[in-house]
């Protein structure tokens, strides 16, 4: 080549070069609309595709990220970069992945999705918060909106900008394997608790357009609220199974929690596995795309839950290339494939190419696909940095986690009839019991979406505090404590106990996994109840994701305390025992005496509740008493101060 070819060529690069820094999707300044206009019109069919597809980790790589164009990976329950991953570890993973992206024709940034349902629930040494049934016994949204705030910046800090959370589900059987996912039964209160998608992603600001997604920054995640529709609702609470509500109990029950979400700038939605009146809700064109989309005017993405498409068929996964058909039809823009990724998009392109899906439907999907990235800043910040590591675990995040402990125990019982309150508990006393299988479990009070899908059992998975160690920690010095979980008769009798605290409830479930037909306290846990309550005074503490059957107990019970599944900070369970903090909790389901009564919620004509929607007993807290902290005698030194001053004042004046 003559060297005029060579410097033709290199000012025809540097021209390319200059105009693809300057085109208008690269433009931060541009407003969105134009930056998503710009961009499809760029794109090929192949990439269009790519956008809407979601792949688990474990079936990507880099290279195939690139190669197909992939919009979104994600990590499900319990998979992880590897078993003791770091905050390192996981940064790292995504980076590798969303270079993969940036190395694409177009660079366009994947958006890596996880499960942080009660916190960073995934990742070891995260702060777990208390499921969603303990948080709307708080009533408190401002306290939501920080645990989402906090969630936020541990998700963050791990490189992960989209959550899978809020479910604003409406549980209307506690049979439901995912009741302890759902605020409550009450539809007001699940839309009051939706605030904590403003904590996930900020609040929008005045004047924003409604329905528009909005995320405030590189501190806060793309929401999700799930599971759209009706998915607490299930005949018998089997979960995935079929909701029969006429068009007025659906929208008066399930969809309003979606109203609040998309006003309050939510960025997806997830589709439920469950069906209306047997139309499966992956394929429900006039809900997806006629009242969420149209309806509500929701300008977001719309995905599908894991393998949700296959499931329109019966058996799943029977006829893939209708199930494509009949979800993308219906409204779905980005589908959670999460594996079968090479079918997915060979039949999606057969059936664009064939006219079955016109191309305005994928420009539809594509176009809310990538709202949500300009929107939250990610063509600008792809890669993660270092700078937030400590955010994950952070103290000012677990206090916060034992706040919402504290606000979200139900008092059911305190004292029996005729004596006196038995809560709070002395914290001076000479011996006493703690039992139960949950008093020293850290899985078992963190519940399902902990670590693992499923959760786990004892203390080595994750960092927090059990029950038993806060109990250890708030009583006085002199307070002899003995643990034994399942203590017999001669053992109680034969250690003259002043009092003892039994902690009790569910093993760790998720989804169909924890449907129930019974409702009963894990083995030995009855027994243990009959035994310990039957010998010495005793508070019970049920750790459960629902109420459980207590009713053949409850007499023997001096005190009975909800705890739900409180997560890593079990000292909030101690803090309110011993009166450092007061009982203000309320129930956010009914407690049921009979399974036999289920379904009942408050206002059936046939409501009959051992304890019913809102109930709770209170205390006031303690000040002055005796601690291992050593404030007990501060008031009195006060006194002592201010009598020596008047003294000495007085002297001075005779």
């Amino acid at each position: 080549m003559s060297y005029l070819g060579i410097v033709v060529l290199l000012w025809s690069l540097a021209v390319a070069a200059t105009m693809a820094d300057n085109v208008k999707y690269k433009d931060p300044k541009q407003p969105v609309a134009a930056r998503v206009k710009d961009l499809l019109g760029r794109m090929t069919v192949d990439e269009k595709i790519g956008q809407m597809v979601q792949i688990e980790r474990l079936s990507a790589t880099p290279d195939i990220v690139r190669r197909y164009f992939i919009g979104s990976l994600l990590s499900g329950g319990g998979s992880v970069p590897n078993p003791h991953a770091t905050v390192a570890d996981w940064i790292n993973m995504v980076n590798d992945f969303q270079n993969g992206s940036l190395s694409t024709r177009l660079g366009i940034p994947m958006i890596y999705g996880i499960d942080a349902v009660h916190g960073h629930n995934n990742v070891i040494n995260a702060t777990i918060f208390p499921h969603n049934i303990g948080l709307g016994a708080t009533r408190d949204t401002d306290l939501v909106k920080r645990i989402g705030a906090a969630t936020a910046a541990e998700v963050r800090a791990t490189g992960i900008p989209y959550a899978f959370a809020p479910c604003i589900a409406v549980c209307r059987d506690p049979r439901w394997g995912r009741c302890y996912e759902s605020y409550s039964e009450d539809t007001k209160l699940v839309q009051n608790m939706t605030d904590v998608i403003q904590g996930l992603q900020g609040e929008i600001p005045k004047g924003a357009r409604l329905g528009v997604p909005y995320v405030a920054g590189k501190d806060k995640v793309a929401a999700c609220a799930k599971h759209f529709l009706a998915d607490g609702g299930t005949t018998r609470g089997i979960d995935e199974n079929n909701t029969v509500a006429n068009q007025h109990e659906l929208l008066s029950i399930h969809m309003p929690p979606y109203y609040d979400s998309v006003i309050k700038g939510v960025s997806t939605v997830m589709v439920s596995y469950s069906s209306w009146n047997g139309k499966r809700m992956h394929a429900n064109r006039d809900l997806i795309t006629g009242y969420l989309k149209d309806k509500l005017n929701f300008k977001g993405f719309v995905i599908s839950d894991w393998e949700g498409i296959d499931r329109i068929t019966s058996p799943p996964h029977s006829n893939y290339t209708y199930s494509v058909l009949a979800s993308i039809t219906a409204g779905i823009d980005m589908v959670m494939v999460p594996n079968n990724y090479i079918e997915f998009i060979n039949d999606l392109k057969y059936l664009v190419k064939n006219k079955f899906i016109p191309m305005d439907r994928i420009d539809d999907a594509v176009s809310r696909i990538l709202r949500v990235k300009f929107t939250m800043g990610l063509f600008e910040n792809p890669i993660a940095d270092f700078s937030k590591v400590n955010e994950v675990g952070s103290q000012p995040h677990r206090d916060i986690a034992r706040e919402a402990v504290r606000k979200s125990l139900v008092l059911l019982k305190n004292g029996k009839q005729g004596s006196e309150p038995v809560l709070p508990l002395p914290k001076r006393a000479s011996k006493v019991l703690v039992a139960g299988s949950h008093a020293d479990n850290l899985g078992y009070q963190c519940g399902g979406w902990t670590i693992g899908w499923q959760g786990f059992s004892g203390n080595a998975n994750t960092t927090g505090t059990t029950v038993l160690t806060g109990i250890k920690s708030a009583v006085d010095r002199n307070t002899e404590i003995s643990y034994m979980e399942n203590p017999n008769t001669d053992y109680i009798k034969s250690n003259n106990f002043s009092y003892a605290i039994v902690v009790v409830g569910e093993h760790p479930y998720t989804e169909m996994f924890g449907d129930s037909s019974n409702l009963t306290i894990a083995d030995p846990g009855p027994n243990i109840i009959r035994t310990v309550c039957g010998n010495v005074k005793c508070v019970v503490v049920i750790i459960s994701g629902r109420p459980v059957v207590v009713e053949p107990y409850l007499a023997m019970i001096d005190a009975l305390v909800a705890a739900w599944l409180p997560g890593t900070e079990g000292q909030g369970v101690a803090d309110v025992l011993f009166g450092d903090h007061e009982f203000s909790g309320k129930l956010s389901r009914t407690w049921f005496r009979s399974v036999d009564q289920l379904p009942m919620n408050v206002g059936d004509p046939h409501y009959d509740p051992l304890f019913p929607y809102g109930f709770g007993l209170t205390t006031k807290a303690v000040i002055e008493r005796s601690t291992s902290g050593g404030m007990v005698k501060r008031p009195f030194v006060l006194g002592v101060l201010v009598w020596l001053f008047i003294s000495l004042s007085l002297s001075q004046i005779l």
